[in-house]
């Protein structure tokens, strides 16, 4: 019988995850409940968000601002540069900020953020940020300095890089980045931290967790399935809002953890260009087999090849965090869990 489906990513609703639980078993039952056909080369994502709930891997604000204190020192005023304009991932970290500054806080906010935030009237949460993060210092006791395009203030402080990724440019001094603070508890530091109430925040999940997990998982289905499937924890998954213009990829990587092999990019031809071009005359099975034959005798790396023009080289485990992420949301779905079949198949796979 003909192969009737290719790839398919499912959501599997989950119990509410709390510290302390254990989420290798969690997800193993959860999965070996809901999927009836585990095959070898299955694909099973764990969000970001319940590893590090699981592993307790939340910080209070005052913890963060003993944590800035300590990292900088006695500091009076601190200048924070380029942060992104969020309620989610950077208002708690500001409050940290204003309330280890002993006087002032300084930030350039241009128009735009590093993911495509606009600084005014927000398509999404109409807020003004510049006088959402004013106000937040300031409730802090502290003096508040909002600069733009072109403006400078004359004052001695310790420069902090917002960035959620790499700087875009060296600056001309020392200064520090949100990875330098409570890198004991993530190598991350603050990036990919969330709010998780008005005094604390859920940082990323430490590595040395989130490996210890993905390969827990892939042991228990191996020992009660006899197949091997990969295992990865996922964040954001770097797709583009194509009406607010917002990238989305907070995260300071898409995936803390996962097993080696998805670190390999796709190795694919460009089926429309070949059966629009090298096989325009054929049609129907002689099409179907022609093209079949041509992906069973692909060279092993088609880098730089034009035969595989228009495919995506990004890597496996990338590719699987978007689909992942679009797959299980945000919000209120309770689906944490992502199961994906056939995602290394092809056209010309068997049955």
């Amino acid at each position: 019988m003909t192969r009737k489906y290719g790839v398919s990513s499912t959501g599997l609703i989950a119990p509410i995850i709390k510290e302390g639980d254990n989420l290798a078993e969690i997800v193993t039952d959860v999965v070996l409940n809901a999927i009836d056909n585990i095959e070898d080369g299955d694909v099973i994502g764990i969000t970001e968000s319940i590893v590090a709930r699981a592993e307790g891997n939340y910080v209070t604000v005052d913890e963060v601002a003993e944590d800035i204190k300590w990292v900088m020192g006695d500091v009076d005023n601190i200048f924070l540069h380029k942060p992104i304009y969020s309620r989610n991932r950077f208002a708690m970290i500001l409050k940290a900020f204003a309330r280890a500054a002993k006087k002032s806080i300084i930030i350039y906010m241009p128009d735009v953020d590093e993911v495509g935030n606009v600084l005014r009237n927000h398509p999404f949460t109409g807020l003004n940020y510049d006088e959402y993060y004013k106000s937040i210092v300031e409730a802090e006791g502290k003096d508040c300095y909002i600069l733009h395009e072109g403006e400078k203030k004359d004052i001695d402080c310790y420069l902090v890089d917002c960035g959620l990724h790499l700087p875009e440019y060296d600056f001309d001094v020392d200064y520090y980045t949100l990875r330098d603070f409570c890198k004991d508890k993530c190598v991350y530091g603050l990036l990919g931290s969330n709010k998780a109430s008005e005094e604390k925040l859920k940082l990323f999940p430490s590595k040395k967790y989130s490996d210890w997990l993905i390969h827990r998982v892939r042991d228990i289905i191996a020992s009660r399935t006899g197949k091997v499937v990969y295992t990865m924890v996922y964040g954001d998954g770097c797709f583009k809002d194509p009406v607010g213009g917002i990238w989305e990829f907070a995260d300071p990587v898409t995936s803390p953890a996962y097993i080696k092999e998805l670190e390999k990019s796709p190795n694919e031809l460009k089926l429309k260009n070949i059966a629009d071009e090298k096989y325009a005359n054929l049609k129907g099975k002689e099409l179907e087999n022609a093209i079949k034959t041509d992906i069973q005798n692909k060279d092993n790396d088609l880098k730089g090849n034009m035969i595989s023009q228009g495919t995506t080289p990004r890597r496996y485990v990338d590719l699987l965090a978007s689909l992942m992420d679009l797959t299980s949301g945000s919000g209120d779905k309770g689906t944490p869990i992502v199961y994906v079949k056939r995602y290394f198949q092809n056209y010309a796979t068997g049955k």
